[in-house]
């Protein structure tokens, strides 16, 4: 494919369906704007793992530090940005990567964020020059402000996870790893809101198999699947400022119920063996939000079988944790 040329975020087009060929034109405009991020072929013995080689997606070393930046810029550049500019709630990444693209397309931005959110990304979030309102204990509590003012102020706003515009610009890690992996059986991916899990689910469309991971102390995609839909669950753990919006977003949960093959859940102590095992074996510093699914790995939650092509999705790395100090 060659390289798209930049489109002005006040071009908006038509929302698409949320499917394999919209991921793709949202790839090629969004990618002026995004990193290609790369994999590494792990053999597992250097992982703890035995003799379960991996795939690492290095989606953390994406602009802003996560993944949210393909969604961040899918909605600026597929919608109608209006004076007032965009606003959005995070628990800290999604605001990151909103502030980071507003900064590149030159627009306003507003953030709420939660007290829970970490002081690398409230500090992330200033750093690209966005207004950040800090409010609520919770990433719900931070939406419904954030609600409020996009309602008062006539600002667009850009939804983390159940809004089209984002699932197809996450979507597009799905694409950039079939490139990169073609030979992948199944993939792992850390389940907050699912739009993450939702996009990329799209983009396979059940050609690999998928497996989603949560942690124990915030099982919304579990507690969803359960119910038969999207439903309140607890929003704690040590993941709370990425992987604990409360519940799973209602676009992405039908598609997780045709294309997940399973979610697992792993436990705060779990998420920080597999930060420190990154940290040690291979110098990558995740948060634990991006650990995640590799937690369920290298806790034996997720078991594959021995001739399993394995993937792993390390989807965030903004973090102010001291990971020689966590011994």
């Amino acid at each position: 494919m060659q390289p798209a040329q930049p489109v002005p975020a006040t071009c908006a087009m038509e929302v698409p369906p949320i499917d394999r060929d919209s991921i793709a034109r949202t790839y090629e405009l969004i990618r002026p704007f995004v990193r290609r991020t790369p994999t590494i072929a792990i053999e597992g013995a250097d992982c703890g793992l035995g003799s379960c080689d991996t795939i690492f997606k290095l989606e953390l070393l994406q602009h802003s530090g996560s993944f949210k930046a393909r969604g961040a810029f899918a909605n600026m550049l597929l919608r109608d940005v209006p004076l007032a500019g965009v606003v959005a709630a995070s628990g800290g990444n999604h605001g990151v990567a909103v502030a980071y693209a507003a900064q590149r397309l030159e627009k306003p931005a507003r953030i709420f964020v939660p007290s829970v959110a970490g002081s690398a990304k409230i500090e992330r979030i200033r750093d690209y020059g966005a207004e950040l309102v800090i409010t609520g204990d919770r990433y719900a509590d931070a939406l419904a402000e954030c609600q409020a003012w996009a309602e008062h102020s006539g600002a667009l706003q850009i939804h983390a996870f159940d809004q089209a515009e984002t699932l197809l610009g996450q979507g597009t890690v799905g694409l950039e790893l079939e490139e990169q992996a073609a030979h992948l059986d199944t993939l792992l991916v850390a389940v907050g809101g699912g739009g993450l899990l939702g996009g990329i689910a799209s983009w396979y469309a059940g050609r690999i198999r998928l497996v989603g991971v949560e942690p124990e102390e915030a099982p919304t995609l579990t507690a969803a699947l359960a119910a038969g839909r999207p439903v309140d669950a607890r929003a704690g753990g040590i993941a709370a400022d990425s992987l604990a919006p409360k519940r799973v977003g209602e676009l992405m949960f039908p598609i997780a119920q045709r294309h997940a093959d399973r979610v697992v859940l792993v436990r705060d102590e779990e998420i920080q063996a597999a930060q420190r095992m990154l940290w040690d074996r291979l110098r990558i510093v995740t948060e634990p939000g991006g650990a995640a699914a590799f937690a369920a790995l290298l806790s034996a939650r997720y078991q594959p079988s021995p001739r399993e092509r394995l993937g792993v999705l390390l989807c965030g790395g903004n973090t102010a944790v001291d990971l020689a100090a966590a011994r």
